[in-house]
C-alpha cells in the first residue's frame, strides 16, 4: 500500500513539474536590461524543433535548415548578459500573434545605449536561455523604463494563473461530486460483489472440509 501511494506521489509529482514547466517557458516575463546591440545571424535550426518559430517551408524540409535571424544583446545592472531572438509567432503556439519582428528590431536598435550613458528597457519575452541547446528566449516587445530598479508587476500572469486555478478547482470539484455519484456506487456494487464470491467460494471450502472429516 505504501509503495502505490510513493507511485502515485511520484506519477502526480511529474505531472505537476512538467505542468510547471510549460508555463515557465510559455507566459509572458519582463526583464529590465540595457541594449547593446542588434544582429542578424544565419542559424541552422532543426524545422521540428519548439525552441525556435516555425518557418514556411517547415512542413517540407528534411534536417536543418539555414535561415536568418534576429537578435537583440542586451547587459543586466549586475552585468549579466542576456541575448534574444526576434521571431515572428504569428498564429501558431505560443499564441501571442506576433507580426511585427522587424518593427520591434528598429525600436531596439533606437534604444542601444553605452554603459556611460544607460537606457534602461524592459524587455517583454517569453521562454528559456539554454546556452548548451543553443536556445533563446523570444522577445515580444521593448519599452524604456527609468532605471534596473523600476518595479514591474507582472498583472497578465498574476490574471492568468488565478483564472486558471479556479477554473482547476471547479473542474475538481465537479469530477468528485460525478465521482461520488457514479463511479463510487458502482465500485461499492463491485466490492459487494467482490464479498459476495468470496463468501461463497469459503463456504465451498468448508462444506468440502466438513465432508472430508465425517468420511
Amino acid at each position: 500500500m505504501n509503495a502505490m501511494r510513493w507511485v502515485g506521489w511520484i506519477f502526480w509529482g511529474v505531472v505537476l513539474a512538467l505542468v510547471a514547466a510549460l508555463l515557465h517557458y510559455n507566459l509572458p516575463r519582463r526583464e529590465i536590461v540595457r541594449i547593446t546591440g542588434v544582429e542578424i545571424k544565419l542559424e541552422r535550426i532543426d524545422p521540428n524543433s519548439v525552441f525556435w518559430a516555425a518557418s514556411e517551408n517547415a512542413a517540407t524540409a528534411t534536417g536543418l535548415v539555414e535561415r536568418d535571424v534576429r537578435f537583440i544583446d542586451t547587459v543586466r545592472a549586475d552585468g549579466g548578459v542576456m541575448v534574444f531572438r526576434n521571431e515572428d509567432t504569428g498564429g501558431g503556439w505560443p499564441p501571442y500573434f506576433k507580426f511585427d519582428s522587424a518593427n520591434l528590431q528598429a525600436e531596439a536598435r533606437n534604444l542601444v545605449s553605452t554603459a556611460s550613458d544607460p537606457q534602461w528597457v524592459a524587455v517583454r519575452y517569453y521562454g528559456w536561455r539554454l546556452p548548451l541547446l543553443s536556445v533563446y528566449p523570444n522577445a515580444l516587445s521593448v519599452r524604456p523604463v527609468e532605471g534596473p530598479d523600476t518595479r514591474l508587476i507582472p498583472w497578465f500572469n498574476i490574471v492568468f494563473l488565478t483564472v486558471l486555478l479556479a477554473v482547476v478547482w471547479a473542474v475538481g470539484v465537479r469530477l468528485r461530486r460525478w465521482s461520488r455519484r457514479h463511479v463510487s456506487p458502482w465500485l461499492d456494487r463491485g466490492d459487494r460483489r467482490v464479498a459476495i464470491w468470496t463468501d461463497a467460494i469459503r463456504r465451498r471450502r468448508d462444506a468440502r472440509a466438513g465432508r472430508r472429516d465425517d468420511s
